[in-house]
């Protein structure tokens, strides 16, 4: 999936890339987290208003004996440090996104990454599950607000039910559909997450 490069952002002449509006004045910092190879720089790099800053190194032999591959074979590149993009909802609010590694030698970074942090998306491949527990783990563990976005890898189907009680998901916590090589999919998941992130500042403290 991080080999793919339909849509991506990277991909568009620099001319069609959106400045910074000068009225933009509501910044808010969201991170992507999950897996090895889930697809987290390609999300980045498909919905980022500007060229992304990422951090990705070719694998070598060493790291190929250290990180699990069987699940994406076609993997030549991984994220060291993080990926960072920016998008503009509208004329007063931006996204700061940052894609954090998806490797268990680099989770070390994570505490750092969420310091500010007011939301994230964890994405995930159904295939691969188990790889995305520690990111939820985290993000419970700091109080960040989260949703869940379920990558197309074309994997065997599972309904919501299904992937919430693996996940072991809170019912309140959104769990979408997504493309993450579309600009117009990723742009889908930051919005649900805002909306998310709206929706709990407006709910009332219970007694």
């Amino acid at each position: 999936m991080d080999s793919a490069n339909s849509d991506l952002a990277e991909a568009r002449p620099a001319s069609s890339r959106t400045p910074l509006s000068s009225t933009a004045d509501n910044g808010l910092k969201i991170v992507i987290v999950g897996g090895f190879g889930v697809g987290k720089t390609t999300m980045v790099r498909s919905v980022s208003d500007i060229r992304p800053l990422n951090t990705e190194e070719t694998m070598t032999l060493a790291s190929r004996d250290v990180d699990d591959l069987r699940a994406v074979p076609q993997k030549s590149a991984t994220t060291v440090a993080f990926d960072f993009g920016r998008i503009s909802l509208d004329e007063r609010t931006v996204l700061y996104l940052f894609g954090a590694p998806g490797q268990e030698r680099f989770w070390f970074l994570w505490d750092r990454l969420f310091s500010g942090t007011l939301g994230a998306v964890v994405l995930v491949d159904t295939r691969r599950l188990a790889d995305s527990w520690y990111a939820i783990d985290r993000l419970e563990h700091h109080g960040t607000p989260f949703i869940v976005a379920r990558n197309d890898f074309g994997g065997p189907p599972h309904s919501a039910e299904q992937l919430r009680e693996a996940l072991d998901l809170d019912p309140h916590i959104p769990l979408i559909d997504c493309d993450a090589r579309s600009r117009s999919s990723s742009k889908k998941v930051l919005i649900a997450l805002v909306e998310h992130l709206q929706a709990l500042v407006g709910t009332p403290e219970t007694a």
